[in-house]
């Protein structure tokens, strides 16, 4: 299938793509490099474009005769959207508006919307499912959030069958190395786990007092092409069905302390550990209740410590 990707430039997108084109799709990337690199566009045609430009998002879409979309575009920085809360809707909402509408236009009929757990905010359970309250913390979260409910709304009118997957934390790199997590600036916390081991930096562990089992925040860590894996099933499985929303995580909850550790394990080496206070809008703990991913998604997702061990492996082969 011709798959277009918007924000194939990005992480997430570019390992997408890759694994499109080992599967034998064509992803065709739609991104305006505000947060990709260009250079991470090589898998397929490359169009430069806003996700808010309803006629681009059309010719592209008729121009390579699109069969599906995979919507990751989005600005996507919680601390960010704190301070800039009407860019984050204006791009995030207004840019999945006119890719509604450009797919109606287009009569594309298959979107895959990268959503996130940050729509969940709080949580309430131990494990998160996907009738869980949307309660945002923040306009990152509530942004996707809207995007949910705009796609509910207009999918059904214009014919279009879609997914909305609420990942949980990416981590992790193609394991070839052709492409990797890498933002500027970084907020992820294994890329700067690593950073610091490498460089001998502090690492900047932020809340320590958080009510989890050793005080740092718990999240539920998902491997990028483990996540990639399930934006691409999802493009069959709505073909049967109008609708799919699902959560896409281990199920698993690893704290920022346990992370450091393994960390450490890998690499046998003690790391500068500075603490600070918890960073306004960080809920203490979001893991994913993962039972229904797993009836529409037969696949074994790798550990945390599977994924460090390959990030301490190809940073090795690096420096040779």
């Amino acid at each position: 299938m011709n798959i277009l990707v918007t924000g194939g430039a990005g992480y997430i997108g570019s390992h997408t793509s890759k694994l499109l084109k080992k599967n034998g799709h064509v992803p065709i990337v739609f991104d305006n490099l505000s947060n990709g690199w260009a250079e991470w566009v090589k898998f397929g045609p490359f169009v430069f474009g806003d996700i808010r430009n309803e006629d681009a998002l059309y010719q592209a879409l008729k121009g390579f005769q699109v069969d599906a979309v995979i919507h990751f575009a989005a600005k996507a920085y919680v601390e960010e959207s704190t301070r800039l809360p009407e860019e984050y809707f204006d791009n995030n909402v207004g840019g999945t508006i006119a890719l509604l509408k450009a797919m109606k236009r287009a009569g594309t009929k298959r979107l895959v919307f990268s959503s996130s757990c940050a729509t969940y905010g709080n949580a309430v359970t131990p494990a998160i499912g996907e009738d869980h309250p949307h309660e945002p913390t923040n306009p990152y979260g509530l942004s996707k959030w809207q995007c949910e409910q705009v796609i509910e709304a207009v999918a059904p009118v214009a014919g279009i069958h879609f997914a909305a997957l609420r990942y949980f934390n990416v981590v992790g790199n193609d394991p070839d190395g052709e492409v990797f997590e890498r933002h500027e600036p970084e907020t992820h916390v294994l890329p700067n786990l690593m950073k610091a081991a490498e460089t001998g930096a502090p690492f900047n562990l932020f809340g320590t007092d958080h009510p989890t089992r050793d005080g740092t925040a718990i999240r539920d860590y998902v491997y990028v092409m483990d996540l990639a894996e399930a934006h691409i099933r999802a493009i069959d499985v709505i073909q049967e069905r109008p609708r799919l929303v699902s959560n896409v995580g281990r199920g698993e909850g690893t704290s920022v302390r346990e992370l450091l550790t393994a960390v450490e394990a890998a690499l046998q080496k003690k790391l500068n550990v500075q603490e600070h206070p918890s960073r306004p809008g960080d809920p203490p703990e979001l893991v994913a209740d993962a039972q229904f991913l797993r009836t529409w998604l037969a696949h074994d997702f790798k550990t945390v410590p599977q994924v460090v061990e390959d990030l301490v492996r190809l940073a090795r082969a690096r420096k040779g």
